[in-house]
């Protein structure tokens, strides 16, 4: 098969598109002729020889993506042989080994795609779809809510912004340029805001008209996180899940209790609300996209250049989830 291979940290190009060998699904596993294969932030962090949160830094030569969707075209001893031919996505954990034309997973971690839900769309899902809902139980979003929702077009924010509409909430989305503003506008954003423009926490205050944001939805700390965090109202609520900028916002204690903010993680633990934990999480993921609740947007390349993927995603060229296809 041909795979994307990393045999020395550093920048993008250091990743090669080669031919190794398949790979034999052990006892309990299925093997996956894979039609889409995720990329996710926390791969180009490893691929520069840092650890990302839970993910340490791998040995070498490594085949990094941790998201597959496709078909099963052979299974391990013990395996029914009934999965054979079946559309299934899977999230990989921590071993990776996506970035391929086939992969393997324990048959008890893999998911049937939905009919009518292509192989990009469940990849999507299995896994940026999985952390947007854990975001939406714990920040329990009503119609009188006015959400703002950082980095508004990406994989998580795409579907953040369609969730808060879906519950008749006020979605404020705030994107980096006038075509990821766009995007988010179609996907029904209120007010839709150019971050990388200096004066756009006033466009904010400016379209809510006298209004004050309840909950900002944060994946971008930094100073766009801070400036969101200052656009709460009192007794607001402020979550993130991860800094895209390179840092998390800064808060203090005076922000939390001079404000009356609730202010939280929804990584880690919180995840884990939902009865059933992460595969629950996956399950109502796929639900959502399978009956048009939640529609994740979605940009491919070839895997052979799955170089350039990363190269994108780290410089903020691409909207929505990114998908390599073999």
């Amino acid at each position: 098969m041909y795979a994307v291979r990393l045999h020395e940290f550093g920048p993008a190009g250091n990743l090669r598109y080669e031919q190794v060998d398949d790979p034999v699904p052990a006892a309990g596993q299925v093997r996956v002729a894979v039609a889409a294969a995720g990329v996710h932030l926390v791969d180009t962090i490893l691929r520069q020889g840092s650890a990302g949160g839970p993910f340490q830094r791998p040995e070498l030569p490594t085949i990094p993506g941790r998201e597959v969707a496709g078909t099963v075209d052979a299974v391990g001893p013990g395996v029914d042989e009934g999965w054979l031919g079946r559309r299934v996505v899977a999230h990989l954990g921590l071993t990776g080994q996506g970035y391929a034309q086939l992969a393997v997973r324990e048959v008890d971690s893999i998911h049937p795609i939905p009919p009518g839900l292509d192989a990009p769309a469940a990849v999507a899902m299995i896994g940026t779809g999985r952390t947007t809902i854990g975001i939406l139980d714990v920040a329990e979003l009503t119609a009188e809510d006015v959400v703002l929702i950082t980095a508004a077009a990406g994989g998580i924010g795409s579907l953040l912004v369609q969730a808060a509409r879906g519950v008749g909430a006020t979605a404020v989305a705030i994107a980096g340029g006038a075509a990821k503003v766009a995007a988010a506008r179609r996907l029904g954003a209120d007010i839709a805001v150019d971050y990388t423009l200096p004066d756009w926490p006033d466009a904010v205050r400016a379209a809510l008209d006298g209004r004050t944001v309840t909950v900002t939805l944060d994946g971008v700390g930094g100073a766009a996180g801070r400036a969101a965090l200052e656009l709460i109202g009192p007794a607001g609520r402020y979550y993130t899940f991860g800094w895209s900028a390179g840092s998390p916002t800064a808060i203090t204690t005076e922000d939390v209790t001079e404000r009356g903010l609730l202010v939280a993680s929804v990584l880690g633990p919180r995840m884990f609300r939902r009865p059933g934990g992460l595969a629950a999480l996956e399950e109502a993921a796929l639900a959502a996209a399978a009956a048009g609740t939640l529609v994740p947007a979605v940009q491919t390349f070839p895997l052979a250049e799955a170089a350039a993927a990363h190269a994108a995603l780290e410089t903020r060229a691409t909207t929505g989830k990114v998908v390599l296809i073999p």
